[in-house]
Parts: C-alpha cells; structure tokens; sequence
C-alpha cells in the first residue's frame, strides 16, 4: 500500500497504538461495499485507469471499422467518403417513387396513355376525377371537350347527355353563376378536385372498377357571395373499359366522406382565398 504509516493516510486511519490490528483497543469500521468493506478503509482502484484505456481503445478500433466500411474500403472498390458500397454517389433515384412511369401523352389538356395495368387503371381513374371536378365543367364547351376526352365510344352520348342535366342553367343560376358557367364580376368561382389516394375494387384486362377517394374545394369567393368557398370530402367511384390504348370511362358516380376530423386551422378571408386560387395551379396525378 506504500504509505509512510504502512495503511493508508486516505483510509481514515493514524499511526497512534490503537489503531493497529494487534492493538488492545482496535476500534473496526465495517462501511459498505465500494468504500472499503473489509474493514480497512476505502480501496484504492488499481487497475481501473487500465481497463478505461483498454476499453477506449476497443471502442476507437471498432468506430474506426465502421468508418472505413461505410467509405467503401471494405469492398474492394476503392472508392472515397462521399461513395455509396458501389463507389458512386447517390443519386435522386433512391428516394424517388416506385411504380410505372408517370404519363407523357395529353389529349387536350388531360394526361393520356396510361398503362394496361391496375397501376394504369388508378392514374387514369385519378386524373379523370380531377378533370371532371374541374370548374371546366361549368362550361357548355369546355364540358363537351372534358367528356369527348375521357368517355368511352359506347358511353360518350349518353354521359354527356347526363353531365348537361347535371349542370343546367337552373343549377348555375342557383350557385350564383352567369349563364355561362362563368363568375360574377368581382367574383372568382372555385371548383377543384384533389385525389387522396385510390383504390381498385375490380380488374381484368379488359375493364376496371376504381374509387377515386378526393378532397374538394367549392364556391365564390367575393366581399357579397353568399356561397364562400367550403372544403369537402367524397369518393369518385368509375368503371373503366380499356380501348386498345388507354382506359376510358363507361360509369361514373360519387358518393360523401369517408370525411376525417376538420382541423382548428383559422379561416382564412376570401381575397386571400381567391389570390391562392388564381396562384397556385392544380395536379395531374399520374402514379
């Protein structure tokens, strides 16, 4: 223990005649375990500085392999710290989405030429449900485009015969529209259709049944509208028919929700609602 007094100064003990283990009067401490517990004071650790190097060094040794594997020394490739196991870069590619490449082709201003596949069947039932729940719909001549677009041969006359039903003078007159489908001055009319996601109920090659689950916006905005500009959700359900070169649309229909808990977003005022609207365009939805 190589102290001047043979046990230790730090162990609490003097080199009176007392407190010597042959001693008549020995006075015996018992403290607990990690200060001494066999009765002769406090231990001193004397290896434990040893084991805090030998452990730092395992750690260093074992970061240090870690590093030089994530650098791409461990495969052979040679490659530098910026360098993937396959010694390039990464690129856009490992983050982008999976699935068929989204569609070039436009018929008018809808996307067309989506793939025979269900993935196919959903871009299209997408991309359908937003054009027809565009504010293009309130126009005699920009409805006849939309429907000429999307509707199958077989079908065309008879949806766009219900379509003109749906969006009769009466109809627009009620919303507050002219006559033409158009705004009134000072106004500026919203209608947009926002596909959340979709989901196939029925395939074949030949035919596909798709609900279209959408969010929408819908109204006038103005200091006098009496309809201000509202969110909603509902489902856009269609049955498609593949044409030889793109799905087209036999059946179309919607129903409400299913609709989540509205958020406590305040309100924002109606000149702010019609500045993002003439702002901020819409999508196509191309898988």
């Amino acid at each position: 223990m190589s102290h001047d007094d043979g046990y230790g100064n730090d162990s609490g003990r003097t080199g009176d005649g007392y407190s010597t283990i042959g001693g008549t009067r020995q006075t015996r401490t018992r403290l607990p375990d990690g200060e001494g517990g066999d009765g002769y004071g406090p231990r001193r650790p004397a290896r434990n500085s040893r084991s805090l190097v030998t452990v730092v060094g395992v750690i260093v040794l074992l970061l240090g392999a870690i590093a030089f594997a994530n650098m791409g020394g461990g495969n052979g490739s040679g490659g530098d710290g910026a360098s993937g196991s396959n010694g390039k870069k990464a690129d856009a590619t490992s983050t982008a989405a999976t699935g068929t490449k989204p569609v070039t082709g436009k018929n008018g201003e809808i996307a067309s030429g989506f793939a025979h596949d269900q993935q196919g069947a959903q871009s299209a039932a997408a991309n359908y449900a937003a054009a027809l729940g565009s504010d293009g719909m309130f126009n005699e001549d920009s409805r006849r485009e939309i429907v000429q677009a999307l509707a199958d041969s077989s079908t065309r006359a008879s949806l766009q015969t219900g379509f003109d039903a749906d969006y009769s003078q009466a109809f627009l007159a009620q919303i507050g529209l002219n006559a033409d489908g158009s705004a009134p001055a000072g106004s500026t009319f919203v209608n947009r259709t926002m596909p959340a996601g979709t989901s196939v109920k029925q395939y074949s090659a030949e035919t596909a049944d798709v609900d279209v689950w959408c969010t929408g916006l819908f109204g006038l905005t103005g200091e006098k509208s009496t309809k201000p500009v509202t969110s909603g959700w509902f489902t856009v359900t269609m049955k498609l028919t593949w044409d030889g070169s793109d799905w087209k649309i036999l059946e179309t229909g919607q129903k409400q929700g299913p609709t989540p808990v509205t958020g406590d977003n305040p309100v924002s005022g109606s000149a702010e609602i019609a500045e993002t609207v003439n702002g901020f365009g819409g999508f196509t939805y191309a898988r």
